[in-house]
């Protein structure tokens, strides 16, 4: 088995150095069980040579049944672990990066009190990472934004919160644009990839590939301080607010109605026999977020 997930990490990331870096081994060790997995089946599985690293005819044939044995040895443990009461051991959870970070403090110690006996695994990426680290057995969870729309996956709404419009201190006495005006305005985004930007632009009725000036930052803070210097407006999420602004010299807003809202919910495999303690998670969650999002509106009543 361990042979079989080290390999799996090296077709996944088509890089020994990155793959020994996932499985928390040096490259070298990651190189010798690689040698000895070909050893053991005596036929080539990587082609060696050159700066990228490729599989083999086999290697690629070789890892996609790897794949299908290393998801079904951790359903057997999930299996025998959803027998236990209350949920204990190891429980890998991913979440987007609009999410973790004003989320994840107050969740931890949540999950903590509820389950001592859990370890938690946080992972925050984007959601495209996310679901397929679901859907390859790699992550147990995620709280993303919704819907997926993925037929494999269960997917739970937890709570609702709304798009705050973030712009420079001295616009704070300006009447808040609609959103047709935002279309005129130097919109600050997140990069491509992220779910939050695909909203921001739904929002504003703005195509990704619009012939327009649109800056991008890889976070909600470097927007937010972007916005502080004056380059231009942004939306961020509610629940961001106090830590995103709390250093920033901006002013925020809520904007007209219909306001712009996202559905953050929990996804899970429907396979997965962990499937009625996630709930139970997923309502701990629930619970996590609105508390946060309640802590997070200095507009109440906007």
């Amino acid at each position: 088995m361990k042979h079989l997930r080290y390999f799996e990490a090296l077709a996944r990331h088509g890089h020994f150095g990155r793959a020994a870096e996932d499985c928390a081994i040096t490259q070298p060790a990651l190189s010798v069980q690689v040698r000895e997995l070909e050893e053991l089946i005596g036929a080539p599985l990587v082609e060696r040579g050159g700066r990228q690293t490729r599989l083999t005819g086999l290697g690629e044939e070789f890892a996609a049944r790897a794949r299908d044995i290393l998801r079904a040895v951790d359903d057997l443990r999930d299996l025998a672990r959803a027998s236990q009461s209350p949920l204990a051991g190891r429980l890998r959870i991913g979440v987007i990066p609009t999410v973790a970070p004003y989320l994840l403090p107050r969740l931890i110690g949540d999950l903590s009190a509820a389950y001592p006996g859990l370890d938690l695994r946080p992972r925050e990426a984007i959601t495209g990472t996310l679901v397929s680290d679901i859907l390859e057995a790699r992550l147990d969870a995620a709280i993303i934004a919704l819907p997926i729309s993925e037929p494999v996956l269960q997917e739970v709404a937890l709570f609702e919160e709304e798009f705050v419009l973030v712009r420079p201190l001295e616009d704070a006495d300006k009447l808040v644009p609609k959103p047709e005006m935002l279309q005129q305005m130097r919109l600050l985004l997140l990069e491509e990839g992220h779910c939050f930007r695909d909203q921001a632009l739904s929002f504003c009725k703005l195509s990704s590939s619009a012939p327009r000036e649109l800056m991008e930052g890889s976070s909600l803070s470097t927007l937010v301080q972007m916005v502080g210097a004056g380059i231009g407006v942004t939306l961020i999420p509610e629940m961001a607010v106090p830590i995103e602004t709390r250093s920033a010299a901006v002013s925020l807003a809520r904007l007209g109605r219909p306001r712009p809202t996202r559905t953050i919910g929990m996804v899970w495999r429907k396979s997965n026999p962990l499937s009625d303690q996630l709930r139970q998670v997923a309502s701990i969650v629930r619970q996590a977020g609105t508390a946060s999002r309640e802590d997070a509106s200095p507009l109440a009543g906007a």
